[in-house]
């Protein structure tokens, strides 16, 4: 069931200016761990290591996040390919503008999102 009440043009426009707005992000958090990396192998005190290392943790969460969250966009621009954009992945119903202006990467209505 493909969606013709969709400019999906202008959600393909949305979610590429977020996948670069991530690659980005991405790029700085990883450019950011590495630094930590070597940070915390040229330390020779045990609380910098310490405190370099709980950083390095906090990044690597982060980093996490923003990969699940490009690949939820990804997802979505090949959804947009395939003709199933805007459509429950488990109810089947149209997700509704106003969800998919707010969150373009939605896969679900929000009822069946709970």
């Amino acid at each position: 069931m493909q969606r013709n009440d969709l400019d999906l043009e202008h959600f393909r426009a949305l979610l590429e200016a977020e996948r670069k707005r991530l690659l980005a992000e991405i790029e700085g958090v990883a450019s950011d761990t590495r630094a930590l990396d070597t940070a915390a192998s040229e330390a020779s005190d045990l609380g910098d290591v310490s405190e370099l290392d709980a950083q390095n943790a906090v990044d690597q969460r982060l980093l996490n996040d923003l990969k699940r969250q490009l690949a939820e966009v990804e997802d979505a621009l090949k959804r947009i390919e395939e003709g199933r954009y805007g459509i429950c992945e488990k109810t089947g119903k149209p997700i509704p503008v106003e969800r998919l202006e707010a969150y373009p990467a939605a896969r679900t209505v929000v009822e069946a999102a709970e």
